[in-house]
């Protein structure tokens, strides 16, 4: 089986990573279009050259591992992808050989968190519109994608991540519920950068609190990213 999550950035995104990555039967990879991203839109991000140097720059080669033997041996093959990266220019077909999974979160939770770590974002840096995208692609070729909210994961866990496999024929196995702290051997080269909370977790962090503020800055942002939230979260589990 191979799972491409598709999410935008700040969306718990690592964590369920770390989660499918301490299943014995599963391997992992984290966001493999991210160089070929970069290389593609010169956008400047935080560690550039690092995240150039360190993967394919080639969409295709990228592609090509994505669908080629599974990793390891393993019968299960979790897909970290930021939903962003599928720029126009990167070929979406192949993800009709993967069970497709979107995370979601409350777009002002991710354009507070973004900001934080990243200045000024707009929504392109954000993946609602191309989360919507994807999953309209995945429906029209005639796959069930999934669509699950990280909020919902956080409030309970085991049922969530129960109902998840339950929804894509994968049996559960509950050491998805808790990883070693210190991060995980198949972390990107920019872990360091944006991965200190999950880093120092041993397993998902407590409910989350009230909505926080969004600058007036990036209002649109969020007046823009919420339709294609609506959109998913109708169809959630």
């Amino acid at each position: 089986m191979r799972i491409a999550m598709w999410s935008g950035p700040r969306n718990l995104s690592t964590a369920m990573m770390y989660a499918f990555g301490n299943r014995p039967d599963c391997a992992v990879v984290d966001e493999p279009f991210y160089a070929a991203y970069l290389a593609m839109t010169g956008l400047e991000h935080p560690m550039r050259d690092e995240i150039m140097a360190s993967q394919s720059q080639d969409p295709g080669a990228v592609i090509r591992s994505l669908v080629g033997p599974m990793p390891d041996g393993k019968s299960v093959f979790y897909q970290k992808h930021m939903a962003q990266h599928m720029i126009p220019g990167i070929a979406r077909d192949w993800i009709k050989d993967c069970v497709n999974v979107f995370l979601i979160r409350h777009p002002a939770r991710v354009i507070a968190s973004y900001a934080a770590k990243r200045e000024n974002p707009v929504l392109d840096d954000i993946g609602f519109r191309q989360q919507a995208e994807l999953y309209d692609e995945a429906l029209a070729w005639g796959g069930k994608p999934v669509v699950i909210d990280s909020h919902d994961i956080r409030e309970n866990p085991r049922g969530m991540l129960k109902n998840l496999c339950d929804s894509i024929g994968l049996g559960f196995d509950s050491t998805m519920l808790n990883w070693p702290s210190g991060g995980h051997k198949d972390d990107g080269v920019w872990a360091s950068h944006w991965y200190a909370a999950v880093w120092n977790s041993t397993g998902f962090a407590d409910a989350e609190g009230p909505l926080p503020e969004v600058p007036d800055a990036l209002q649109d942002v969020l007046a823009e990213a919420m339709p294609y939230y609506e959109k998913l979260k109708a169809v959630k589990l």
